[in-house]
């Protein structure tokens, strides 16, 4: 569910016809409780939703936003890049900073759980024009997300039908997952639990193979570190080559905080948000630590393949490599496979955040109201209607002019969810500090944040410094590439116009701790 697809190293959505050119780089309120947060077993929220989602769908949810084209297949360049011990401290800083925010998504979507969660959260404890930014910012790169998507799919497609045109089968993946998301809330559920059930099996069958052959129980022979420290050291590419790789690890990530934007319509939000969290810490250790460490002990960071895999060489893929020298048949079609899911499962969810967040900016009147009905099955049809139109066209808009216009909306949503984590960590601060200010029991709540207040200052620190650190190397040695920097940084300007406008024109300020409002309506 990551958004790898969306600004993943080494992918290039442009080597073939009919696909997009990519960018270059390495809930409703149910009754409150005593906290506030909403009944348990309640199945419809007060805002018409459905609270449709199980525990096992959330928890699905929030592995899937962890694991996906990131992992599979820009781990490989992660490699290549900072070598594997440089790719284990990227993963390892960019999963602490992901911990903390998931952390502090936790405490408050346990509290508060709405749909559209990161707008309300920052206007209710920082300042509306704040919620306004980051809701509009969070829906356009999940609006931008989808066709990106949908170009992956159909380059994925070319490996078993290579003659039949793009856009047909990014038609039918559309279709696919407009009816997961129009059935019901239960219809995304259950298409994430499954989706994100091959990613699950597809890891843990590639850290066994990977664990047998480093032990010489496949291949003949132990592997020793020979491989690992290939060149002397498990570091490469010195401080950049470590910079690069965080900026490509926290794309990896993204997309793990739909766990809060779903705990609007999950059955019973106080004790399955909590346990989805709770999940972060290990998903991040096995997933990612132990898999890039295999990936190093089996693969010399010096291998080709690795600085050239991308979704439309999924021969190259480091699953694949691995799968192939243990000897398995069939790897690159299975991982293609794989690597399908991965994109599916983005896009399933790229729909259905893009729906809610516009529905819930609506229902907040920072969107047109039009948006914010819904129907008798609890789905914001409106909301979805105009985010399948909005993504279809902009994909349409990538067989246009070499693809031009939709690269810059691409490079304009590069940033978005780096600043909806920024947004968390400080909401969660100044929840907290407010909570306590207004005399109110740290007991009574359902999930308290562990680490208050180093946790989220740490993860809003990271967050900053991962922003400014995007295009970096451009401005260390020569000439600086300044149309580079500026596609790069887009994002920031935009955001700032968007929280600066919402500002000036409402007047708004940031809320006194005394006058935060903990009441859910």
């Amino acid at each position: 569910m990551d958004r790898g697809v969306l600004r993943m190293a080494s992918v290039r959505l442009e080597s073939h016809p009919g696909t997009p050119a990519q960018t270059s780089a390495d809930g409703g309120a149910g009754t409150r409780g005593a906290a506030g947060g909403a009944t348990a077993g309640a199945s419809a929220a007060d805002d018409g939703l459905r609270r449709g989602l199980r525990q096992r769908h959330l928890s699905m949810i929030s592995i899937g936003g962890a694991v996906g084209t990131g992992l599979f297949v820009a781990s490989g360049s992660s490699i290549a890049t900072a070598g594997p011990g440089g790719a284990l401290l990227a993963y390892a800083i960019v999963g602490l900073m992901v911990y903390f925010v998931m952390t502090s998504l936790g405490e408050m979507a346990t509290f508060m759980p709405v749909a559209g969660s990161f707008e309300q959260y920052a206007s209710r404890f920082v300042d509306p024009a704040l919620g306004f930014a980051l809701g509009w910012n969070y829906w356009y790169t999940w609006a931008v997300t989808l066709p990106a998507e949908l170009a992956a799919g159909a380059i994925v497609m070319k490996y078993w039908f290579p003659n039949t045109p793009s856009v047909v089968w990014s038609a039918l993946f559309l279709a696919l997952l407009f009816l997961l998301n129009v059935v019901s809330v239960k219809g995304y559920g259950e298409g994430e639990y499954w989706f994100a059930g091959v990613k699950v099996l597809t890891i843990l069958v590639f850290l066994t193979v990977g664990v047998l052959m480093i032990f010489g129980i496949l291949g003949g022979h132990p592997v020793g570190f020979h491989t690992f420290n290939t060149g002397g050291s498990p570091f490469h590419g010195g401080w950049l080559g470590l910079l690069g790789t965080v900026m490509v690890a926290g794309f990896a990530f993204q997309g793990t905080e739909l766990v809060g934007l779903a705990a609007g319509e999950s059955e019973n939000p106080r004790e399955t948000v909590p346990k989805a969290i709770r999940q972060v810490f290990w998903r991040i250790l096995l997933f990612y630590v132990l898999a890039i460490f295999v990936m190093g002990m089996l693969i010399p960071y010096t291998d080709p393949n690795l600085l050239n895999a991308s979704v439309d060489h999924v021969a190259i893929s480091p699953f694949t490599l691995v799968f192939q020298r243990a000897g398995l048949a069939f790897a690159a079609a299975v991982m293609n496979a794989v690597i399908l899911t991965a994109v599916l499962s983005a896009g399933n969810s790229a729909l259905y955040a893009s729906s809610r967040m516009l529905w819930a900016l609506a229902r907040e009147g920072k969107a047109p109201r039009w948006f914010a009905r819904v129907d008798r099955r609890g789905v914001p049809m409106h909301a979805l209607y105009a985010n399948t139109v909005i993504g279809f066209v902009a994909f349409l808009s990538s067989l246009v002019g070499n693809g031009v216009v939709y690269t810059w909306m691409l490079n304009a949503a590069s940033l978005t969810g780096f600043l909806a984590w920024f947004g968390v960590a400080v909401s969660h601060y100044r929840f907290r500090k407010a909570y306590l200010v207004q005399g109110r029991d740290l007991d009574a709540l359902a999930y308290r944040a562990k680490a208050y207040p180093f946790g989220p200052i740490l993860a809003a620190v990271l967050c900053g410094l991962v922003i400014i650190g995007q295009d970096i190397s451009a401005f260390v040695g020569g000439q600086i590439d300044w149309a580079g920097v500026l596609a790069t940084y887009i994002g920031i300007p935009l955001f700032l116009f968007l929280w600066l406008g919402y500002k000036l024109v409402k007047k708004t300020k940031v809320i006194p701790l005394q006058e935060v409002d903990f009441d859910v309506h």
